[in-house]
């Protein structure tokens, strides 16, 4: 496949091209600024390009299978999430390209919960992490009720970090996942993994998914 990656050095970024080259996958990478390209592996082509440009979105997404976008706004810039989405969404929709959005928690319903959102459940979401979490589901939301629904929405854990890739880990297309410990958990390695595994085989266009262990 040809595949584009917004957000290439991210934490997660870095770990999708990883994944998406070690499975023999075209990838373009595409960064910000030159500067941050040394952290890419020389295997991917890596590009300057901006998310929130829709000549840049359209560019670099014309004659590829997917694009993949892992951005995150800095504190206080919360809202760009839903300005990167719809950036997305109306150039892909010009290019036909698909799009696999990496997003939150927020939009997912706590299990036994009665379908109470993790975005109002303060034990996931505590005060900090509200004006993110928010906007997640503000994103989410955008992608619902947007003309061009050639989307997956994937939502990680609720918490995310290093780790290693055991490819052990279980798919929900709706319900935050909790291990028997009560812990809500994926490592970017096996975020990667699920993903890539959605972007070769869909199961879930026009719709949101997470992993947890």
């Amino acid at each position: 496949m040809r595949i584009t990656v917004f957000g290439a050095t991210g934490n997660i970024g870095q770990v999708v091209v990883s994944e998406a080259l070690k499975r023999g996958h075209h990838v373009v990478a595409v960064t910000r600024g030159a500067m941050k390209a040394a952290q890419l592996p020389c295997a991917a082509h890596t590009v300057v390009g901006d998310v929130n440009n829709i000549a840049d979105v359209i560019r670099l997404s014309r004659g590829q299978d997917l694009v993949i976008s892992a951005t995150r706004p800095a504190a206080g810039q919360e809202q760009q999430l839903v300005t990167i989405a719809d950036t997305l969404l109306n150039g892909l929709l010009e290019t036909r390209t698909r799009l696999l959005l990496v997003g939150g928690a927020a939009c997912l319903t706590v299990p036994n919960s009665g379908g109470r959102l993790v975005l109002d459940d303060e034990s996931f979401v505590p005060k900090p992490w509200k004006a993110i979490a928010q906007a997640c589901f503000e994103q989410y939301q955008h992608c619902v009720s947007h003309s061009n629904q050639n989307w997956t929405y994937m939502s990680p854990a609720a918490l995310i970090g290093p780790g290693r890739r055991t490819g052990q880990f279980r798919v929900s297309n709706g319900e935050l996942l909790i291990d028997k410990q009560g812990k809500s958990h994926i490592s970017w390695q096996d975020f990667a993994v699920a993903l890539l595994d959605e972007a070769q085989s869909p199961q879930f266009l026009a719709q949101k998914f997470t992993v947890g262990y």
